[in-house]
This record gives C-alpha cells, sequence and structure tokens, in this order.
C-alpha cells in the first residue's frame, strides 16, 4: 500500500511539472506572435502612393469669366439687362410684357396686368436677380413691396419689404413661400437694390408622374446664405399646402401681387446647370 501510494504521489509530481513547463512554453511562443501583430500594423508591404498617381489632366473645365463688380458670366444667358422686355412675356396669354421699362436700366411691375415669365423654360440653374422695393413705403403687411421670384414657374422665393414690417416668417422676404422660413434677414434699407442668387435643381419624376426625388433651393440674399441646400416640398401655393405635378423645364416667373407694389427688377441671369 505504502508503494503504491508513493507512485500515485510521484506521478502527481510529474503531471505538475509537465504542466508548469506546458504554461511556459505557451508563454514564450505567444510573446513572439504579439510582437508579429505590431510589426505587421506598422508595415502594410506596399510603396508609398506617387503624387502623380491622384493627378488628372482630362477633361479640360471650361473657362468662364467672373461674376464680379456687375460683371456677366460668358456662359450666362441673359434674362434682362434693362434694354427690352423681348425675352418676356404675360403669363395669362402669352402677350408682350407689359411692365415699365425705366431709363435707369430697370423694370417696375405694372400694377394689375399680371405675372410676366420668361419664354424660355428652364431646368436646374444658376439665377442670378436684382430687385428693389419703393422708397416710399405705403402699406404694411403682405402687402408692402409684394412680389416673387417662381423657379419652373412653379416655387417661389418671396419679395417683400419687411423692414420694420413683420409678417409670418415663412412669408417674409426671402423665404420659400409658405414652406420655410430663411436662416436670416438680409435686407438692405427700403428702396435700395438687393440681390438673390439662387441655385436651384429640379425635382424629379417617374413615367408615372409619381415624384421620385425633390427639388432643391440655395439663396443667397445680399451676400448672406439664406437657404442651404433645401429640399423643396412641393408647389408654394398662398392657401393651402404644397402640391407635386409631375413637370419637366418650366419659365422663370416674376409676380404682380395687384397692389401696386411697385417692385422693380434689373440685371437678370442664369446659368444652365
Amino acid at each position: 500500500m505504502k508503494h503504491l501510494f508513493a507512485s500515485s504521489l510521484l506521478l502527481s509530481l510529474c503531471l505538475a511539472s509537465c504542466q508548469e513547463k506546458a504554461k511556459e512554453e505557451v508563454t514564450e511562443t505567444k510573446e513572439p506572435e504579439t510582437s508579429k501583430v505590431i510589426v505587421h500594423e506598422e508595415y502594410t508591404g506596399t510603396e508609398p502612393t506617387k503624387p502623380e498617381e491622384t493627378e488628372f489632366y482630362e477633361p479640360k473645365v471650361p473657362v468662364v469669366g467672373p461674376a464680379t463688380s456687375g460683371k456677366i458670366p460668358n456662359d450666362a444667358i441673359v434674362l434682362f439687362d434693362g434694354s427690352s422686355l423681348d425675352a418676356w412675356v404675360h403669363s395669362r396669354d402669352s402677350t408682350s410684357a407689359k411692365w415699365h421699362l425705366n431709363g435707369d436700366g430697370s423694370m417696375t411691375v405694372a400694377d394689375k396686368t399680371g405675372n410676366i415669365q420668361t419664354k424660355q423654360n428652364f431646368g436646374d440653374v444658376q439665377l442670378h436677380i436684382e430687385w428693389r422695393s419703393p422708397a416710399e413705403v405705403q402699406r404694411d403687411g403682405q402687402n408692402r413691396g409684394n412680389s416673387g421670384v417662381f423657379l419652373n414657374g412653379l416655387y417661389e422665393v418671396q419679395v417683400l419689404d419687411n423692414n420694420d414690417n413683420d409678417t409670418y416668417v415663412n412669408g417674409q422676404v426671402g423665404s420659400i413661400y409658405k414652406q420655410r422660413a430663411p436662416l436670416a434677414m438680409a435686407s438692405v434699407p427700403t428702396g435700395e437694390w438687393n440681390s438673390y442668387d439662387i441655385i436651384y435643381h429640379a425635382p424629379e419624376f417617374n413615367e408615372d408622374g409619381g415624384k421620385i426625388k425633390s427639388g432643391t433651393m440655395t439663396v443667397i440674399h445680399n451676400g448672406v446664405l439664406i437657404h442651404d441646400h433645401i429640399e423643396i416640398k412641393g408647389t408654394t401655393p398662398y392657401i393651402g399646402w404644397p402640391k407635386n405635378p409631375p413637370h419637366g423645364k418650366g419659365p422663370l416667373l416674376l409676380q404682380d401681387h395687384g397692389d401696386n407694389s411697385r417692385v422693380s427688377y434689373r440685371n437678370i441671369w442664369v446659368r444652365e446647370l
């Protein structure tokens, strides 16, 4: 019995010694594996990218004259330069535009003659337009210097004299009418010239007339960003909610609000995108 106990003890000691050695071997084999991972992370095995690999030279970018100091880009379509209203017709019956042509190179709404629009239709555009409310203040709210610039003939950027003249914010100057208030009110003093620079992308429709992509608009008012690539929800009616009738290209339309607003416009041009 003593011999059996001694043999068992000896066997246990041997097993413990073997297990300890195995642990040491495992520990020893792990260290170089860890070192290899660190080396692998630091070394990618590829040569550095050469500068010319990320450079391309075609197609050439067209050269366009800058729109600075009143100059017009040489790829722009001039819609009004003060010389005539030949590019415009009345929206109601397509007769010649009857708004007032002024000696200072501007045109002014002829009250109750109706909206005017371009003869030419457009899709995606960059639009530049300048407008002025009358220096003599006669009314308040929505009846003071009210007009509007309609992209595609459907989507209105509000024109209004809001100086010391509060109204609903989604109908104030620079708003996407009844949809989106501007980020800021950047008007110049009443009677001075304002400018809008608008980047417009038209909505897209499928063959069945369903809208598959909303239009977008970015608007800069007197150099201040007031709409930053916002989604157009649909048409901009005075009463009711936006609608989405399928359409293609459409005219640029200027509104006669019918309240003797006497808003004037000048320097109108677009670049097709």
